[in-house]
């Protein structure tokens, strides 16, 4: 598929639905902090060692979820941050593109672009996840509330795997993707690590 690299920080045009639902497009998803707030908020998280990392499994964060109609969760991101997104019958795009704000690619095909929880499901559990129900876990896999869902280039999500930014770092925008890292960690209740924090920390002072 043809990849159009873009200018970081580019702003996305309106977004077009099917059922002419059409909204504002962005290349971020909703509620990140500012930098002054993620850093007043990253000082109230606990600093602990990561625990139960042996005993993680996926699929005890279910998702993806049907949110409404017949789209699920990956949709709804992937309808929410596209521009000029269409879609069929079963929510499945099928014209659109896709700007990753972590690279600075834009993506004509939506199998070219993955749907990356920046804090990982793996870095959840070991952070206090593995204490938390079933129920919870889904919500945290499928929120669409806060910053955790992202449309990211597909290689770029799994060279992050579940690595935390101590170990893993986009190639840009650091300021951006701390502050949205530190809300999920905030929002959520989940110690973080010393190494992890002060990668954060460093992360802040770019913005």
């Amino acid at each position: 598929m043809r990849r159009v690299v873009t200018a970081a920080g580019a702003c996305l045009s309106a977004l077009t639905l099917t059922a002419s639902l059409t909204t504002a497009a962005s290349a971020t998803p909703p509620n990140i902090p500012t930098a002054g707030t993620a850093a007043t908020r990253l000082a109230t998280l606990t600093v602990a060692a990561e625990s139960n990392a042996g005993s993680y499994d996926r699929d005890l964060f279910p998702h993806w979820i049907t949110i409404t109609g017949t789209c699920n969760t990956r949709e709804q991101v992937l309808k929410r941050d596209g521009t000029n997104v269409t879609v069929n019958s079963s929510c499945a795009p099928t014209s659109g593109s896709w700007y990753s704000p972590f690279d600075g690619a834009t993506w004509t095909a939506a199998s070219d672009v993955d749907i990356d929880h920046i804090v990982p499901l793996a870095e959840a559990w070991r952070s206090g996840a593995h204490a938390w129900t079933t129920a919870k876990r889904q919500s945290f896999a499928n929120d669409l509330g806060g910053p955790e869902l992202w449309a990211m280039t597909d290689n770029l999500n799994q060279a992050k795997g579940d690595k935390d930014p101590a170990a893993w770092q986009p190639p840009q925008q650091h300021c951006l993707y701390a502050r949205a890292w530190i809300q999920i960690k905030y929002h959520w209740g989940l110690k973080l690590q010393s190494a992890e924090k002060t990668a954060l920390q460093n992360m802040l002072a770019t913005c």
